[in-house]
């Protein structure tokens, strides 16, 4: 009998799946900013936001392509909407506009604006 991914029990898995996922792609991509900001001499109280800046988009395209090939890119609107409509619970750290990809480069543009901005004080 075929049962559908699109149901309660698989968008839990993909979530905690994720959700383990996150935290290791986040520091690996938030290290070479670490690194490179150390070696031009860059304040902490920059990079480290930086850092997160940077981090941020690359982490979240990661996970988006995780749910995509979860689901199928017709299907992941269904997760989202599942994460939205549990924002105490499973979607508490979820907003839309994460899936966004003009939100995405935004916040990766901030990022290297905040290393030039290190770098020259």
């Amino acid at each position: 009998m075929a049962t559908s991914e699109l149901n309660p029990k698989n968008y839990r898995r993909i979530f905690y799946l994720n959700a383990l996922l996150s935290i290791p792609l986040f520091v690996i991509f938030a290290w070479p900013y670490v690194e490179f900001s150390q070696l031009l001499s860059i304040k902490t109280v920059i990079y480290y936001p930086g850092a997160i800046l940077f981090s941020l988009p690359f982490t979240i395209t990661i996970l988006h392509g995780h749910v995509t090939m979860a689901l199928g890119s017709i299907d992941r609107h269904h997760y989202y909407d599942w994460l939205n409509n549990r924002p105490l619970t499973y979607g508490l750290l979820f907003h839309p506009v994460f899936t966004r990809t003009r939100f995405r480069l935004v916040v990766l543009a901030i990022s290297i604006i905040l290393f030039i901005v290190g770098a020259l004080i």
